[in-house]
Order: structure tokens, then sequence, then C-alpha cells
């Protein structure tokens, strides 16, 4: 994995760090439902991106 997929990884894991606890708090208090599925689609993908990079060793 170059440098450049490996920093790419470590900003995707910090994100999913801080959206993670979002997510749990925003099914908890379900007021917004757009809300709940953009958070749902955005670690979505951070996910799959990781995978993929994961994937590219």
């Amino acid at each position: 994995m170059d440098k450049k997929a490996k920093k790419r990884l470590d900003v995707i894991n910090k994100k999913l760090q801080t959206l993670r606890p979002r997510l749990a708090g925003s099914r908890e208090q379900a007021d917004d439902e757009a809300e709940l599925q953009q958070l749902e689609n955005e670690i979505n993908s951070l996910q799959a991106e990781a995978a993929e990079l994961k994937a590219k060793k």
C-alpha cells in the first residue's frame, strides 16, 4: 500500500469514528429521517472505499 492510500485510509477511519456515534444518536432520536439516511449512506460509502483500498494492497 503506498503512502497516499495509507493516508486516505487513516482519514476514512477517523471520519467513521465520528460518524458512527452520530448515527447511533440519530437512531435514538429519530427527528429527521433525511439525516439518518444521509449518515447511513456516508458510512456505507466510506466503508466501501476503505475495503477497496485494503484490497489493493
